[in-house]
């Protein structure tokens, strides 16, 4: 795997587990909410994931942005609906986001990489 993708991942989950071994319940809700919010229901998970990824561009949350990818990648949504998706969010976002958007183009280039 690519090293930026591999570098997310590892990050993110040390902090993760370091985060939620404080046991608050607060933060372990907000946690579970998320992991909630992206399950199958009447709207199905990938649509929902592209979703998740307008929102994050368009707030400017580099590591959220990853995570969509990411998930989205595994979902087996194309490159090309995630361009689409990228494109509405720019739309929406002004050309403010186009620095997350050339980190977004280079992570999903990972992703791909990663695969052959």
């Amino acid at each position: 795997m690519s090293d930026i993708v591999t570098e997310f991942n590892d990050y993110r989950a040390k902090m993760n587990d370091r985060i939620l071994s404080d046991d608050n319940k607060i933060i372990k809700r907000i946690f579970n909410l998320d992991t909630n919010a992206f399950q199958e229901g009447a709207l199905d998970v990938k649509t929902k994931e592209l979703l998740g990824l307008v929102a994050s561009t368009v707030l400017r949350c580099d590591d959220c942005i990853k995570y969509h990818l990411e998930t989205a990648f595994k979902l087996g949504i194309s490159r090309a609906q995630v361009v689409e998706t990228l494109g509405i969010a720019t739309l929406v976002g002004g050309t403010i986001v186009i620095p997350h958007l050339r980190r977004a183009y280079e992570f999903w280039d990972a992703l791909e990489a990663s695969k052959s």
